[in-house]
Parts: structure tokens; C-alpha cells; sequence
């Protein structure tokens, strides 16, 4: 399709957004929302559990009243752990929507909650200075054109699918959502990042992909409307996205794609589940989050952490303990982390560390994971640093490199530099040594 599509419209879909404060900010909320917090189970319960689109609708729909919902003490959280934007799910795979659209009844407005939940969400966090994105999932489970495939969905194996299936038009249900996507980035003020979830494209036809989705025409909508907002790479096309976005896994090294570094953004969970999840124990504590964010950094990309609220509309306090625990880090932290990217080339930090780098005022962030004892050797800046100090406190840390007797007998570390540490590990989650490089 893409080989068939107009000058113009070719321009459209290789646009690109603006990502330009998203690689400084590097931090920010991800919010899964939906019926799924009702049964409090995970976000896929409709799924798993294989309950037909009209019984979820009869059990959850009906009881959906956040009473407790305050987007200002969720935004309130989200700026105090240091995160500098959101997003938001305006719609997952079930269907329900969360703002006031107007091409259905399935919707926040219609159920008990009586009110579009978006609008005050996104004013909310603009409030506090954060940016604003919503997640719209691609898949939807209620939708009566919305074709029922082998793969995914909670009719995936009933005995008469094909039969369900016909009337169902799968174009009719992409002008639906190029609708409500239009909604969302016309209603909503400026949409700083648009989230689409996701593709499952099969060899013999049997999953949803580009073609499925009409993917050239929905960029050529959200481009035209808002040319600045970035695109994730879930669309199932090769063009038109801006940032990739590795799920639940740590990349080894920064993202590349033909062979050139590229924009990307780790989006992770607190726990195992995106939504609500009453009885899960997994949860990830401070220190793990805290190296999760480093790691990403040191490799240029952002992280993306998710909190899942309850059906009352509240983060659940397991979600608020480790966003006050990340928030304590980034008070005296952050600025190893905003603005910040991978170690200049050829400086790899020790074993058990990480670095990040601050190209404009020159300062290079070693990350202790491990405490070590006494000293710490750094590679390659021997005659590189002017000046060090602990980040938490801003006291000094003295450092040399090896005496001229010592690069006589191992001159193979002539560039070493050694810092002298406290004893005592500094009282935070991860400490981090500030290096003014000359």
C-alpha cells in the first residue's frame, strides 16, 4: 500500500516528531486503566479467562465508579518520583473507553463513573509540568466489526467463530478508530506522544497487521492533525514511528535499526501485570527500579513504568512506596539522569557500575551497584577529570593515577585513574560519583 500512496501523502507518513525533549526528560508514567481493575486480576482477564464480550460487558461495565479518583494526587506522585510525562491508556484491548467519545456507549461516560476520566487527567498533569500521552490499543474485543481471529481475544477458540464472523467488516471498524483517534487529538490540548498497541500479522493471513489496521491511513490522521507527536513502532509498517519500545526486558545495549542507534523507550511494570492485580507478589523494589532507570540511560533510552490503579481510581499503596523510594533517589539524583545518554566512546565503566553522560555541561556519572572497598579504578581518564564529588551530599572525592614507579611496572594502565571512597556506603538506594571532566 505504502509503494501506491501519493508525493504528499509519502511525505506524511515519513514525518517525524518531536523527540527532542523526550530524550532529556528520560523518565515517565505509563497508567494502564480499565474494567480489567474490577476483576483485579490482570489486564488480559477477558483473555485468559475467555469471557464473551457480553458477559464482560454485563459484569463490570455496570460497576465501574471510581469514587476516589483524584488525578491531581496522581499527578502529584508521578512528579514527586521524578517523572517528567505520562501516559495514559484512553483505550485497551477490551474497548472500554475512558474519555467522552462520541462513536460509542462503551464508554467512561455511560457507566456509573458518569464522566469523561481523560480530560481531567491530562489537565491534571500538565498542571504539575508533566507532558501528556495516551495509549490506544488497536485491538478491541467489543467491537461488533472487529473480526474474531485464532490468536488473541476471548472468542479465539469458540467452536463458531467463523460464523461469528460474518458481517463483521474490518474496514468499518479502522474508520472507527481513526474516529476516536481524531477525538483524542483534537479534544485533549497537545498530545506530546500518541501510544499504539499492538500488532500479531501471521504468514497465512490469520493475524492483524498493517492492512488490518488501514496502518498508512491512521499515521496519515494523527500526522495531519498533530505533526509534532511521537509515534511508538507498533503500527506494523517500517516508517512513520519514532521511538521503539522493548516490553518487560532489559535491551543488552542501546537500540539500533539498519545499522543506526535509534530513539527507544523501555516501558516496564512495578509487578508481572499492566493492570490491577490484586494477589500478585512480584513486585520490583526500589533498588531494582532505581537500576532499571540507570541501565536504560547508560544505554540511551528512556523507561516508561506503569502503575496500575484500582477500581476506586487510587494507586494502591504497594505502587506509592516505590514511587516515594524513587522519588528520594531523583531528589538528589536526577541530574545523572535528565539530559543525560551513554559514556562518551571508549569509556566503560567497572564491573557491577554504570555510566551516564551529560554532553552539555560535560559531566560523566559513575552509578555503583556494588560497593567497593576503599577504591575504585576508572579506565581511560587518568588526565580527563578536574574534579569529584558524591552526588547525594556533594562532597568531594579525592582521586590520582598511578605513580610514575607504577606505570613503569604496568604501563598498560597508564590512563587509570583511582578514586578513594568512604568506607561506609552512602545511606541511598544507588550512589552515584559526579565527574567534572576538563
Amino acid at each position: 500500500m505504502h509503494g501506491t500512496v501519493t508525493p504528499q501523502l509519502d511525505d506524511i507518513l515519513k514525518a517525524k516528531g518531536d523527540t527532542s525533549w523526550f530524550t532529556r526528560d528520560r523518565l515517565g508514567m505509563f497508567i494502564h486503566w480499565g474494567l480489567y481493575s474490577l476483576p483485579g486480576r490482570h489486564e488480559w482477564v477477558q483473555h485468559n479467562e475467555k469471557i464473551a464480550p457480553a458477559d464482560y460487558r454485563e459484569r463490570y461495565f455496570g460497576r465501574f465508579d471510581p469514587d476516589l479518583y483524584d488525578p491531581e494526587l496522581w499527578a502529584k506522585a508521578a512528579a514527586g518520583a521524578g517523572m517528567k510525562y505520562v501516559v495514559a491508556t484512553a483505550k485497551h484491548h477490551e474497548g472500554f473507553c475512558l474519555w467522552d467519545s462520541k462513536l460509542t456507549d462503551y464508554t467512561a461516560v455511560h457507566s456509573p463513573a458518569r464522566r469523561d476520566l481523560i480530560r481531567p487527567l491530562v489537565e491534571a498533569f500538565r498542571g504539575h509540568g508533566l507532558r501528556t500521552g495516551l495509549y490506544y490499543s488497536l485491538l478491541d474485543w467489543h467491537h461488533p466489526h472487529y473480526r474474531i481471529d485464532p490468536h488473541i481475544g476471548p472468542l479465539r477458540e469458540h467452536p463458531d467463530r467463523e460464523a461469528l464472523n460474518r458481517g463483521r467488516d474490518q474496514g468499518t471498524y479502522a474508520a472507527y478508530m481513526r474516529g476516536q483517534v481524531s477525538e483524542l487529538l483534537t479534544g485533549y490540548g497537545d498530545i506530546d506522544v500518541m501510544w499504539f498497541d499492538f500488532s500479531y500479522p501471521k504468514p497465512d493471513g490469520s493475524g492483524k497487521g498493517k492492512d488490518d489496521w488501514e496502518s498508512d491511513r491512521l499515521l496519515e490522521t494523527v500526522r495531519t492533525l498533530r505533526p509534532s507527536v511521537i509515534l511508538d513502532d507498533r503500527l506494523d509498517v517500517p516508517y512513520g514511528w519514532d521511538i521503539k519500545t522493548p516490553e518487560q526486558f532489559q535491551p543488552r545495549s542501546g537500540v539500533v535499526v539498519d545499522g543506526k542507534p535509534v530513539v527507544w523507550e523501555a516501558c516496564q511494570t512495578f509487578s508481572g501485570s499492566w493492570g490491577y492485580h490484586r494477589d500478585e507478589s512480584s513486585w520490583k523494589s526500589v533498588e531494582q527500579i532505581v537500576r532499571m532507570l540507570v541501565d536504560t540511560v547508560s544505554k540511551d533510552g528512556n523507561l516508561l513504568l506503569n502503575v496500575g490503579p484500582t477500581s476506586r481510581g487510587e494507586f494502591d499503596r504497594r505502587a506509592i512506596e516505590r514511587l516515594e523510594g524513587l522519588g528520594a533517589w531523583m531528589r538528589r539524583h536526577g541530574r545523572s539522569i535528565y539530559g543525560c545518554g551513554p559514556a562518551p566512546a571508549g569509556l566503560n565503566a567497572p564491573q557491577d557500575c554504570r555510566y551516564t553522560y551529560d554532553a552539555e555541561r560535560n559531566r560523566l556519572y559513575l552509578h555503583l551497584f556494588t560497593w567497593p572497598f576503599r577504591h575504585i579504578e576508572l579506565h581511560g581518564l587518568r588526565d580527563r577529570v578536574a574534579y569529584a564529588q558524591l552526588l547525594d551530599d556533594g562532597s568531594e572525592i579525592p582521586f590520582k593515577g598511578l605513580d610514575d614507579w607504577e606505570v613503569k611496572e604496568l604501563p598498560h594502565l597508564r590512563d587509570l585513574l583511582q578514586l578513594s571512597l568512604p568506607v561506609e556506603k552512602p545511606p541511598v538506594t544507588v550512589p552515584v560519583i559526579e565527574l567534572f571532566l576538563k
